[in-house]
């Protein structure tokens, strides 16, 4: 299992690898303006990357019913080993998550944006908590994937993949460390990280409370975290292009 686990890192890196050489060289070939803006936005490009890589993979494996074992392993391994104490806090975490949690906070943020001045800021939350909904509802719909019913769990509805709880609030958490980061670039690194562990959080407590498998709330930080990056890396390619010539008189 190891060596197809280091195989499979592997594969993953040559394909994100590969993608990225491809990206740079048509944008350099077709539109030379993108390719200074992706060479600026290098890390934000190769996470992108990542994440659609990595998201595919988990999508096939799931889809091939090839996760399978993997999953229930994990699921028994976090069974074993997390405190039963620890079930209420994520029972608490698991509720920001919810979409009683998730529109307020998002509808707020958004108002409060446009209220600001940043209209560009609150199109990226609105837009990326919307599409996220959206692209939840989709493939539900479409996998139609039975819930982990390995041990008495909470009852939770609907397919079970992915974790409509975890690619929102990814989602949400991601678009407004993006924000953070345009408004106080100095703040910007310390929201992204805390971004990122309250999204683990999430996507950790609906594996403790049972109600996910493993590849579930993977393919969801995948796409949640995905959404807004590209709605951000677009704009800047769209609306951040160099000027050739400096500025006219």
């Amino acid at each position: 299992m190891l060596f197809e686990f280091s195989a499979d890192i592997a594969k993953l890196g040559f394909f994100i690898a590969c993608a990225y050489a491809l990206v740079s060289g048509l944008a350099r070939r077709r539109h030379a303006p993108w390719a200074v803006q992706l060479t600026q936005r290098r890390l934000a490009l190769l996470a992108m990357l990542t994440l659609v890589v990595s998201g595919i993979k988990v999508i096939e494996d799931v889809l091939a019913k090839e996760s399978g074992p993997v999953d229930a392993a994990v699921l028994w391994f976090i069974r074993e080993h997390v405190p039963a104490a620890l079930t209420g806090f994520f029972a608490t975490v698991t509720l920001s998550g919810t979409a009683g949690f998730l529109v307020p906070a998002g509808v707020l943020v958004t108002v409060a944006l446009l209220i600001g001045g940043r209209r560009y800021e609150a199109l990226l939350v609105g837009a990326s908590l919307g599409a996220a909904a959206l692209l939840v509802w989709a493939i539900k719909a479409l996998v139609g994937r039975a819930r982990p019913a390995l041990w008495d769990a909470q009852w939770a509805w609907g397919s079970s993949f992915p974790s409509g709880h975890t690619l929102s609030s990814a989602a949400l958490l991601t678009a407004a460390a993006l924000c953070v980061a345009r408004i106080w670039p100095r703040a910007g690194r310390m929201a992204m990280v805390i971004a990122m562990l309250w999204a683990g959080l999430v996507a950790l407590s609906r594996l403790i409370l049972g109600v996910h498998w493993p590849s579930d709330v993977l393919a969801a930080l995948c796409m949640g975290i995905f959404i807004p990056l590209l709605i951000s890396v677009a704009h800047d390619l769209r609306y951040r292009q160099p000027r050739a010539g400096g500025a006219g008189g």
